[in-house]
């Protein structure tokens, strides 16, 4: 099969591009040319602008994928200009969504008094009521962030009937070269050989479902190489979903680390450690629908994945000092009060 995906130069998409080349389907991919990515020789590279996809249509039809897969598609107009460059050359097209869709991620960010739709949800749960959720946040250093919204980049996914769409909504990805270091907070800690962790009561039992990187490109290139995903809305990420204090006490059994989580009402943590989110709204997505239709499985462990990341993040991230995030003594100090 001819695969053809956009933007898959960056933490996902090469992992995919691997997959699928080792399964023998020939990969193009399309992107700007300005990251420096492993990927297999046997790879086609298009260099271009994704605004600009209209440009590059002659190479597209040299090409002539079978499936169009979008790895970054940020906005509303991105994916309509995918839609309309590969109408009536490609068979189906393969949309990276995201959990980020569903309305309890409003009332976690408390954007939504709304009350938390039950856990694990899935694809059919309730989604957001506020489009556009990052924009006027002037502190993310992000391109598209007025722009951004997945519910938007959905719906005009599948309102193009002349190219059916298969939708992954991805979860809290993890693992080498994740540049937002999701396992950072606790494993800096256990490096430190702090003694205790501290998390807030609400925190401790709150529920986020995770997706080992591997495992991810794994699940993408499945549904994008399997036909019955045509038309099909699918969950990704871990089949159960643990508690974050779960999560903790799992990287101290790969770490090695002996300590304590400490669990502290919210008002009592220290100011470093208190979030604006409304714990009571989990991200804890059902994945089974996946699994069921398409016989997913993951290639990887978590204990392994686990491994994996812990390794790379001890290599790549420096340790506590001047970082405001490491307020040992604070966090001493809260304890003290507590007992």
């Amino acid at each position: 099969m001819k695969v053809l995906a956009i933007g898959a130069t960056g933490f996902i998409g090469p992992p995919v591009v691997r997959y699928l080349d080792e399964q023998g389907h020939q990969v193009a991919v399309f992107h700007r040319g300005e990251t420096e990515a492993e990927l297999p020789g046997s790879t086609r590279h298009i260099h271009g602008d994704r605004n600009n996809l209209s440009e590059f249509r002659d190479a597209f039809e040299r090409f002539a994928p079978e499936v169009v897969l979008d790895v970054v598609p940020y906005t509303e107009a991105q994916i309509r200009q995918t839609a309309e460059a590969f109408a009536g050359l490609a068979d189906r097209l393969v949309v990276v969504s995201s959990s980020d869709v569903y309305r309890n991620y409003d009332g976690w960010r408390g954007e939504s008094t709304h009350s938390p739709d039950p856990v694990p949800l899935g694809e059919d749960a309730p989604l957001r009521e506020k489009h556009y959720p990052y924009r006027g946040y002037e502190e993310l250093d992000f391109e598209y962030a007025d722009d951004y919204d997945k519910i938007l980049v959905e719906k005009a996914a599948k309102s193009r009937s002349a190219l059916p769409s298969t939708i992954l909504r991805l979860p809290a990805v993890y693992g080498p070269g994740n540049e937002q270091h999701r396992l950072r907070a606790p494993l800096q800690r256990m490096v430190d050989e702090r003694p205790f962790i501290l998390l807030g009561e609400t925190q401790a039992q709150w529920r986020w479902t995770h997706g080992y990187v591997e495992n991810v490109a794994a699940a993408i290139a499945l549904a994008a190489t399997d036909e019955q995903a045509a038309g099909r809305i699918y969950n990704v990420g871990e089949r159960e979903t643990p508690t974050e204090a779960k999560r903790v006490q799992k990287l101290a059994e790969i770490v090695g680390w002996t300590g304590e989580v400490v669990e502290l009402p919210n008002e009592e943590l220290p100011d470093h450690l208190q979030a604006p989110f409304n714990w009571q709204y989990e991200l804890a997505t059902d994945t089974s629908r996946f699994r069921d239709e398409l016989g997913y499985s993951e290639p990887v462990s978590w204990e392994e994945a686990l491994e994996q990341t812990v390794a790379w993040e001890q290599m790549n991230v420096s340790g506590t000092t001047e970082d405001d995030q490491f307020d040992y003594a604070a966090e001493d100090e809260a304890v003290e009060k507590a007992l």
